[in-house]
């Protein structure tokens, strides 16, 4: 888990950040339920850089709020690559923002597999003037731990990408 210290200092740096540049910034959430947005609303101010955010836990909020394809949902599972990908893109495109990050991943106790161990997070970055980066980590720790994690992953990632 990061101090609370560490997530002011990437929020407040977010904002600096995405104020030079004149954009503005959505979040697509699943594992996190909003922490992210939670983490930069937290800094005052930060309704001149940040838009909204889509806390799409269940598999229908991905396809109703994002416009996820059911078809990638099923072939891949909602903790992919492709989903988030989707949800990256799509909540740019129904917000106001220009960059955005999406994150669906699995952080236990249970839920987890083989193949997609509790722990697996998937991320998608996503910035409307031409860069993006998605990746899948996998973290180690309970569900705090694990949410607390790609919450600082996630906003590491926008400040890389703005």
């Amino acid at each position: 888990m990061f101090s609370e210290k560490t997530r002011q200092e990437l929020t407040y740096l977010l904002g600096e950040k995405l104020t030079e540049a004149g954009l503005v910034s959505s979040t697509a959430e699943s594992c996190t339920g909003g922490g992210v947005a939670y983490a930069i609303t937290e800094v005052p101010g930060s309704s001149l850089w940040f838009d909204r955010s889509f806390v799409t836990y269940s598999n229908d909020a991905k396809m109703q709020m994002l416009s996820v394809d059911k078809y990638l949902i099923d072939k891949y599972g909602a903790v992919s690559e492709q989903v988030v990908e989707q949800m990256v893109a799509h909540a740019v495109k129904y917000s106001e923002a220009d960059i955005s990050v999406a994150i669906s991943g699995i952080a236990g106790p249970d839920g987890g597999s083989d193949e997609k161990p509790v722990g697996t997070v998937c991320f998608s970055w996503y910035n409307a003037r031409g860069n993006s980066k998605t990746q899948t980590y996998n973290f180690v720790g309970n569900r705090q731990e694990v949410r607390s994690q790609a919450i600082r992953l996630a906003l590491i990632g926008l400040i890389e990408i703005v």
